[in-house]
């Protein structure tokens, strides 16, 4: 089989939706599928006049033969394209979530975005998505039928259990300094517990928005924060894998997540989880190796945090749960394979 995979932009960006794309491409090459990656260009879903209609010119050369899966971060803002393409191509959106789900939205925007992502999935053959969650938001706001969704959740890779055990506790998150992953929330929640002992690292990419990133500085200093707070910026991936070995509890305080691979990979490598309730995050964490409070509470967050700081028996069940879990997360390749029969049957 053959395909082409738009994105928008370079598909080593490092966050959790590109990590996606990257290996699916990968693992369908190495199943024999040929797959031919078209960048659609940078700056999206707020991309410019120029950059859309450069975007909807490459789309519109892709060959008429072949399945065409276009990511939605930039399919979402191009709903003139997608009608254009709907008669002639096998049409695929891939959404990892919702644009209009993003944090820090002004609400003009969230409606625009909202509209414009809804006329977009009209128009085409299938959506393939990366959880349960986002296929139930899709269906009940988008009004997307329900059968021509395909789950395919992020795979796995098979690692070696964290180590940890230092005599401050390690904590990490990971993900972009952006709105949505609430890191606001949670630098409030630590500075209810000075008198414990640890220390944070948050590994995510600083320029994507950098107000966000710069506000996040200024309050990690104004809380006194600035020496157990690290801000490590985007990271390798042999760098990332480090972090999550030494790590002794993982934490995400987001808004929203249409999936949250950062915990799944969090429970592969057997760490205890502290994160919120929020979209996809009950599907991504086992509920026997987490706790999960509700969005935006720094107070619930810190309660949670103190608990499993202060407690390490609770701790340690936790991280046993983690392992025990890990065992049966889906490997990429099974994944990928579900995503080669979604573009089959859409074919």
């Amino acid at each position: 089989m053959k395909l082409v995979f738009a994105v928008p932009g370079d598909l080593n960006t490092p966050t959790g939706g590109y990590v996606y794309d990257k290996r699916i491409v990968a693992e369908l090459r190495g199943m024999g599928w040929q797959v031919e990656v078209l960048d659609l260009g940078d700056g999206f879903p707020f991309a410019d006049d120029a950059r859309l209609m450069r975007a909807r010119d490459k789309l519109a050369r892709s060959p008429s033969d072949v399945p065409l899966v276009v990511d939605g971060l930039a399919l979402g803002v191009l709903p003139e394209a997608a009608t254009n393409l709907c008669e002639s191509h096998r049409l695929i959106a891939l959404v990892h979530h919702p644009l209009a789900y993003e944090a820090g939205l002004r609400p003009e925007q969230r409606t625009a975005l909202e509209i414009s992502e809804q006329q977009a999935l009209s128009q085409v053959k299938a959506v393939i998505v990366t959880s349960e969650s986002t296929k139930s938001l899709l269906v009940s706001h988008y009004r997307v039928p329900a059968a021509a969704i395909a789950v395919v959740k992020p795979g796995n890779d098979r690692v070696t259990a964290a180590g940890g055990g230092g005599e401050r506790l390690s904590l990490l998150a990971v993900g972009s300094l952006v709105p949505r992953k609430g890191y606001d929330v949670l630098v409030a929640a630590l500075s209810m517990l000075k008198e414990l002992p640890w220390t944070m690292t948050i590994a995510g990419d600083r320029t994507r928005d950098t107000s966000t990133a710069q506000q996040l500085e200024q309050q990690i200093a104004s809380s006194g924060l600035s020496d157990r707070i690290h801000l490590a910026g985007a990271v390798s991936d042999e760098a990332l894998a480090g972090l999550y070995s030494r790590a002794d509890v993982f934490v995400l305080a987001s808004r929203f997540e249409g999936y949250g691979m950062a915990l799944a990979d969090a429970t592969a490598y057997g760490l205890p989880v502290v994160a919120t309730n929020a979209g996809a995050i009950p599907e991504a964490v086992p509920a026997e190796a987490s706790i999960l409070v509700p969005p935006d509470d720094a107070s619930a967050l810190a309660n949670a945090l103190r608990r499993v700081i202060s407690e390490k028996s609770f701790r340690e069940t936790l991280a046993a749960n983690a392992r025990a879990a890990a065992s049966h997360l889906p490997a990429w390749r099974d994944q990928a394979t579900l995503f080669a029969r979604a573009v089959e049957a859409a074919a």
